[in-house]
């Protein structure tokens, strides 16, 4: 594909991850995609011939190895499981208040409205939570946990993590990331 193509195909997805961040699958319209991506309507169907669901599963796809990425960054400079929670939800906290409170998890939206009639987004919903949860709970096994424990551990953060994102968005305030702070120290016992 030449640069160009590859650079429009670039902007329609990333129009596609913030308007689905924001407005949910049915809320991001594929007029407001191809104009907030600055992309003419046809190249969307150039680029995503299997229309909207392929554009909002690599839009998916995107978002959930970014956060996987930044679960992995933060890792590797937090002393220890708690010190990472804590980051994850200071980025995702500054990120949401940054956006206004438009934007919380990339997934939970799609997740929350498609996951029982969409098989294929659900999926990669599902696939973007397991990768969550399998850098979470790498870094328990890092930290001395039992491979079993941290599994489940993982689980129960990122749970937290999640939950926190909703309810902050809902209210649009840190409080719930603050008292989930305090639910996962408890939960690791730091």
């Amino acid at each position: 594909m030449a640069i160009k193509g590859e650079q429009t195909r670039t902007r329609l997805i990333n129009a596609a991850r913030t308007l689905v961040e924001e407005r949910g699958y049915f809320g991001a319209g594929l007029n407001e995609v191809t104009e907030a991506g600055k992309a003419p309507r046809g190249s969307l169907y150039h680029h995503f011939p299997h229309g909207k669901d392929q554009l909002i599963a690599e839009a998916l796809t995107v978002s959930g190895q970014e956060i996987a990425e930044l679960i992995r960054t933060l890792s590797e400079t937090a002393p220890n499981t708690g010190a990472l929670v804590e980051a994850v939800l200071d980025a995702l906290a500054d990120r949401m208040e940054q956006a206004g409170y438009a934007k919380g998890c990339p997934i939970a939206t799609v997740a929350l409205e498609v996951a029982a009639t969409n098989d294929a987004l659900q999926r990669i919903c599902a696939d973007a939570y397991g990768d969550w949860q399998r850098a979470l709970a790498d870094r328990l096994v890092a930290d001395g946990h039992a491979p079993d424990r941290a599994e489940g551990l993982a689980w129960s953060l990122l749970a937290l993590v999640e939950g926190a994102l909703v309810l902050a968005r809902a209210q649009r305030s840190r409080i719930p990331i603050d008292r989930v702070r305090e639910s996962a120290r408890a939960l690791l016992k730091v």
